[in-house]
């Protein structure tokens, strides 16, 4: 019997095209259709703040989830530049660009985030960017070759990577921050420290306790950022890079729940049976963490696109250790885990603390590893993980065996 069911994804993203991808790899032959607002078919996220933003062109093309005839092979039908205005779950239909209805049997929600904006005067100067899409990159990259002051304001990931390909550019790299140091919400003090001290190394200036009172200009372009003491530092391009939200509009008129994003259970369900959502826009009742979680990195969409679909399909959980990485001059890191801010009581180094050298970071609590981070130290990733989901299970660890790198970390589960 054909399959007459038709399961519509809202969100063009990564997570969207693995989903439809899984649910074709999966044995579904009913309708999918595939919406995205830009006119780009899915690609990732992370090569735009990383390698091609440091000027590798290749990167671009290798952003592309697939390949551009890969949707019509496997008909899924792509609908680009169309926005959907929205969701009734009553009739089970969607609106697109508030006049053309569209029925569901199954929706699932891959929406994202966006940039948080910087609301000061002169925010609207050309030279002012953001970076989260492929033109925003495009963009970025040009002002980049042609800058000789660049500006950051936001020493989160975004900003130090952008910071780190200014720098590769030859020019020069100021991160403005509200904190005392870079990454210091999510890494605590004794980490935060090692990335101030690489982006030191390389130049890179820090204004910390900081915040941006205005943008400076002459005929329409950025020439200044004015910092809230009155400092005014040279820039011929301002990069905000101050977090993102979930782009839950859709979710809030349609009636679902809805808290710091859209609430899903475990297998990525939403308060309305016949709604799913995966990717940076959901709040999931992680299983093995056993608390809501939003994660807003390229892991959680690809993995969560995947599982979703296997959910829609029949059942299945989402209990992914959440995963992370970044490359930021000679350090390459991955992060597996999550110890919430104040939620653990120290971190563990396994190896020093030498970038050149490569270690290893955990955040334990009451001896159970909550995360870990191996920076220029490689296939860890797997161990670092069995460590976490043991912690969650509530089992310690030695730490004396845990800090010495001669002790296998497979070991120290027995």
């Amino acid at each position: 019997m054909a399959d007459e069911r038709t399961f519509v994804i809202v969100g063009a993203s990564l997570a969207g095209a693995k989903a439809a991808e899984t649910l074709r790899a999966g044995g579904f032959t009913g309708r999918i259709v595939l919406i995205g607002e830009e006119t780009e078919r899915p690609y990732e996220r992370p090569p735009l703040s990383k390698a091609y933003l440091q000027g590798d062109e290749d990167a671009r093309g290798k952003a592309f989830v697939h390949p551009e005839g890969w949707y019509a092979e496997n008909d899924v039908d792509l609908r680009l530049g169309t926005r959907v205005t929205r969701v009734d779950p009553a009739a089970r239909t969607v609106t697109l660009d508030g006049v053309d209805e569209l029925h569901y049997d199954k929706l699932l929600l891959t929406t994202g985030s966006r940039v948080r904006t910087l609301d000061v005067p002169g925010a609207d100067l050309t030279g002012v960017r953001y970076l989260r899409t492929v033109d925003e990159a495009d963009a970025l990259l040009a002002h980049l070759r042609a800058a000789a002051h660049v500006v950051v304001v936001g020493a989160g990931w975004i900003g130090l990577e952008t910071a780190a390909a200014a720098r590769k550019h030859g020019t020069t790299a100021t991160v403005v921050e509200v904190a005392d140091l870079p990454l210091q919400r999510v890494l605590g003090d004794e980490v935060a420290t090692v990335f101030a001290d690489l982006h030191r190394a390389n130049g890179v200036q820090f204004r910390f306790g900081a915040s941006v009172a205005r943008f400076t200009g002459i005929d329409g372009k950025l020439t200044g950022v004015v910092l809230a003491d009155g400092t005014e530092l040279p820039a011929d391009v301002a990069v905000v890079g101050i977090g993102i939200q979930p782009n839950t509009e859709l979710a809030v008129d349609a009636g679902l729940e809805v808290d710091n994003g859209i609430v899903v259970d475990a297998a990525l369900r939403t308060s309305d049976p016949d709604i799913y959502a995966a990717g940076d826009v959901v709040n999931l009742d992680h299983p093995g963490l056993g608390r809501r979680l939003r994660v807003e990195h390229w892991a959680n969409a690809l993995n969560g696109g995947k599982v979703v679909a296997a959910s829609l399909l029949g059942e299945a959980s989402y209990d992914r250790v959440p995963y992370f990485f970044s490359d930021q001059f000679d350090l390459g890191m991955e992060y597996s885990g999550f110890a919430a801010p104040g939620g653990y009581d120290q971190v563990v180094f396994r190896g020093g603390t030498s970038v050149a050298d490569g270690f290893i970071a955990f955040w334990v609590k009451d001896g159970r590893v909550l995360a870990g981070m191996n920076v220029n130290v490689w296939d860890v990733t797997d161990d670092i993980q069995a460590l976490v989901r043991a912690g969650w299970a509530g089992t310690a660890v030695d730490l004396e065996g845990l800090a010495d790198p001669k002790v296998a970390l497979a070991d120290l589960l027995g």
